[in-house]
């Protein structure tokens, strides 16, 4: 009898993510929105895989997050789940979902669970979320939070500028990370604050903390997967580090592919039955 066994990786919860914070190990976050571009990020190995609102922007041409509704994020993360082995998929609630009314908060994120076969859901906020969290959570769905620069909250904030720069916001986003821990997150997004004070909460922390625009000191690290292949080239933030630059390969492919059609060159004999 053959002793082969198939090596099937392990897949990455939520007790993975607090053993690597308490082992100093660094997560590895990316967003994904498609079945395609899950399974090549999976492969790659990365933890955890977020299925961001940012959909809104970068798979329909929104200038916010805030018109994405719940049906369109809960078909992203159906597609992201299916090419998902390894990682642990997060999904956001989006905008108006999770605000105010708990019962709503509470539905919604079940719905995301149970339509989608994601793992987690993400919420934007600090206190005024707590109630909704708390639902949530006592429902046994996990929640990560989020703190900082909150893209669903642009309109009041007034742009997409460095948050908890003077210490009154930096003492509200400490605070806000505590109440998210003791609330029973199993992580944190810090967004677009300074180094030092992510730092500081990660390290006030026992639940692990993401960075994106919150310098080294964090637990993890995320960015958006078309940002970060060079694939929406008038996006460069200062936090914005690119590994590839498909926007110019995957143009200069379909320029070549258009050249062969028109010339004739393509489909050869090799090409056709």
């Amino acid at each position: 009898m053959s002793t082969n066994t198939i090596d099937i990786p392990k897949k990455v919860t939520t007790s993975t993510v607090a053993r690597m914070k308490r082992d100093g190990e660094k997560i590895a976050m990316i967003t994904a929105y498609d079945y395609t571009m899950a399974t090549l990020v999976d492969k790659a190995g990365i933890d955890l895989i977020l299925v961001g609102d940012s959909a809104a922007n970068v798979m329909a041409g929104h200038a916010t997050t805030l018109p994405i509704t719940l049906d369109q994020m809960i078909y992203h993360a159906q597609c992201v789940s299916r090419g998902a082995s390894r990682a642990m998929v997060i999904v956001d609630m989006p905008f108006g979902t999770c605000d105010g009314d708990e019962l709503t908060a509470l539905h919604s994120a079940v719905r995301i669970l149970k339509e989608s076969g994601a793992a987690a859901v993400k919420i934007e906020g600090g206190e005024p979320m707590i109630p909704s969290i708390k639902k949530i959570i006592g429902a046994g769905i996990p929640v990560m939070g989020h703190l900082g620069l909150t893209p669903q909250a642009v309109n009041q904030l007034g742009g997409y500028g460095l948050r908890a720069k003077a210490k009154e916001e930096a003492d509200q986003l400490m605070k806000d990370a505590l109440l998210l821990q003791e609330a029973g997150c199993f992580g944190v997004v810090l967004e677009k604050v300074p180094a030092q004070l992510a730092k500081e909460v990660s390290e006030a922390l026992t639940i692990p903390t993401i960075g994106i625009g919150a310098g080294n000191g964090c637990d993890g690290q995320v960015l958006v997967l078309q940002d970060m292949l060079g694939m929406n080239e008038g996006f460069k933030p200062k936090f914005l580090r690119t590994y590839a630059s498909l926007a110019d390969t995957i143009t200069s492919a379909v320029g070549n592919y258009i050249s062969d059609v028109r010339s004739g060159n393509f489909p050869s004999e090799t090409e056709s039955y």
